[in-house]
């Protein structure tokens, strides 16, 4: 008869997911269960993803980070994450909406963050057992002076994550084991096999995450709909973000900043292009223009920068008029920053 072999957060540490279950020993007819957050942070989530997908007899818990994909809740992980994975994304996040927030069996019980003491499994909230920042608010409120395993006093141990108990996991009265040991952080990883209740252990390669946030910080920038910004928007994430220590992500954010401004420059030769067409077109010509509204305040006298600038509100818009009107733009920094990327 095979065993349940539980890991814990993986984070997309493939190679060592791989080492760990070469440790174990896994075998075909093991069941294979994930506490979740198989992605964000490591190096490569799409492999953690395809692998648990394509091993018979796995199952994946839901955990808080595959529940931010599902609900397209994107911090910075995230956003890493789905460039990570490329084409793949979108049917990685449709098999992650198929994930179920707990498993049982006759040995044990497991969750990705926690449970209510006391309450069925089918009976307890979903924000609570994936650890979701409702569900820890609540729990906050629960237990305001100790932990939800705390109170834990049935029989059949559970099993979780999500919140990293150090480089060993954490293991009370053989009921209570959680086995997020950190391995995105440069830990470790672990597992538990029942129902002999024997943990293993194997040490991550590297602070995954460090390097990731290093690795990816200039590629989720480009990402950003930086022509959607309002001004003071744009310039609040331009002065956020250009705080890194990264030489090359500040030199392209600088870049953004000059073309911006750039594009904000233009709205008074916009208002002069404006002006000289309304003066020209007939009205038919210029209620067919993709310009009409602003070509129709010229004719009336009534356009002038400052009105152009309420119009205008962010570099989109400009670009949009300079491109009806036919006024030259500078070019976006993106473009010339990905053609250096490759």
């Amino acid at each position: 008869m095979g065993r349940t072999v539980i890991v814990g957060d993986v984070h997309g540490c493939f190679d060592e997911l791989i080492e760990l279950l070469e440790k174990v020993g896994l075998r075909p007819d093991d069941l294979l269960v994930s506490v979740g957050d198989l992605v964000d942070r490591g190096p490569a989530p799409g492999e953690v993803v395809g692998f648990f997908r394509e091993r018979p007899n796995s199952v994946v818990v839901m955990g808080n980070h595959e529940r931010k994909h599902v609900r397209g809740i994107f911090s910075y992980a995230q956003e890493i994450t789905r460039l990570q994975m490329g084409d793949a994304y979108a049917e990685a996040v449709a098999w992650m909406r198929t994930l179920p927030y707990f498993f049982e069996d006759e040995h044990v019980r497991v969750v990705h963050a926690a449970l209510v003491p006391g309450v069925p499994l089918a009976g307890q909230r979903e924000e609570i057992l994936c650890g979701a920042t409702s569900g820890e608010r609540q729990l906050a409120t629960l237990f305001p002076d100790g932990h939800w395993h705390d109170r834990y006093t049935d029989g059949k141990p559970v099993v979780f994550g999500h919140h990293v108990a150090g480089r060993e996991p954490l293991i009370r009265d053989g009921r209570v084991f959680g086995l997020d040991t950190g391995a995105c952080h440069g830990w470790n990883l672990t597992a538990l096999c029942v129902p002999g209740f024997t943990v293993h252990s194997v040490e991550a390669h590297a602070d995954h995450w460090s390097v990731a946030k290093r690795r990816w910080q200039l590629p989720v920038l480009k990402t950003k709909p930086w022509g959607d910004f309002a001004w003071e928007e744009l310039s609040e994430k331009i002065a956020r973000f250009s705080g890194t220590s990264d030489a090359v992500s500040r030199e392209w954010l600088r870049a953004v900043e000059e073309w911006a401004a750039g594009v904000r420059a233009l709205i008074p030769a916009l208002v002069d292009a404006a002006c000289r067409a309304a003066g020209v077109l007939t009205t038919d010509e210029m209620r067919r223009h993709p310009a009409a509204s602003v070509l129709f305040q010229a004719h009336g006298g009534r356009l002038g920068p400052g009105v152009l600038e309420k119009r205008c509100t962010t570099p989109g818009r400009v670009l949009e008029l300079a491109a009806a009107l036919g006024v030259a733009a500078p070019e976006p920094p993106d473009a010339a920053g990905r053609s250096r990327q490759g």
